[in-house]
């Protein structure tokens, strides 16, 4: 959180003394990697995603930017190859609501081209909170600590935060259109710090003890498939945290040329 700070407080050091400002709107897709996707990225779990920034331009090879994200992620074990993972048989679905803090770096000069690639690198928090459904009937995971997160017989497993720091890391190309517009393709890798982003991270507990203490939807929900499991079993992998990514065309134009008088 203190690094969250020191960047907040240098970008609204540095946009205090802008002239030029920006709006950009990203319209794209969105996919997680996880454990249920097993690290791959597939287009049956691209989502609808869409961004808004406000960026200070400074005609040179550094832009800074305030934006805030908005994606839906998911996935499901009936896409896994892996006949174990098929017959765990776990899904989940959630909204990603993200604010941040982004540094472009152009790797050309934008006073002698219109068109060049650039690097982006940042910092932001996110909320999420997976969900299922259960006989059509939408359930939210984090409160029925499926993996016995909370619970005072496993206290090595903390309740884990719906709000989570992220580090926006990525590439993009841009286009310039008349010196008005910006358009420009983008995309941006999430690197964080939490693998419970889709409710799954480590081993199997004791399904008599979710009954006992988060009821029988608990049960339930923490393994949904046909082979019986024993306690401590593998569920999740621990060792790589989940990720998320946006994909898309951005469009730009300042806020001089967007409210100008005709």
């Amino acid at each position: 959180m203190k690094l969250y700070s020191f960047l907040f407080l240098l970008f609204i050091s540095v946009a205090c003394k802008a002239q030029e400002w920006q709006l950009e709107l990203m319209p794209g897709v969105s996919a997680y990697n996880g454990d249920l996707t097993q690290r791959r990225l597939a287009p049956q779990y691209f989502h609808p995603a869409v961004a808004l920034n406000l960026k200070y331009n400074t005609g040179d090879f550094f832009n800074f930017r305030i934006g805030f994200a908005y994606a839906r992620i998911g996935a499901d074990d009936k896409n896994n190859p892996s006949p174990l993972l098929k017959d765990r048989n776990l899904n989940f679905k959630s909204n990603i609501f993200e604010l941040n803090l982004i540094t472009e770096i152009n790797l050309a000069d934008p006073e002698n081209y219109i068109s060049y690639p650039y690097f982006i690198a940042g910092v932001g928090v996110f909320h999420f909170n997976p969900y299922t459904f259960d006989d059509h009937k939408k359930v939210f995971l984090h409160p029925l600590s499926t993996e016995g997160e909370g619970l005072a017989q496993f206290p090595d497993r903390k309740k884990y935060s719906l709000y989570q720091l992220c580090v926006p890391v990525g590439f993009g190309w841009k286009w310039t259109i008349k010196e008005k517009w910006e358009i420009s393709y983008e995309f941006g890798y999430r690197i964080t710090f939490t693998d419970y982003i889709d409710d799954v991270s480590k081993n199997y507990v004791d399904v008599n003890i979710l009954q006992q203490e988060k009821g029988s939807e608990s049960a339930k929900l923490s393994y949904r498939g046909l082979t019986p499991y024993q306690p401590a079993d593998v569920r999740g992998n621990p060792a790589n945290k989940d990720i998320y990514f946006f994909n898309g065309i951005k469009i730009g134009t300042s806020l001089s040329n967007l409210f100008k008088r005709k």
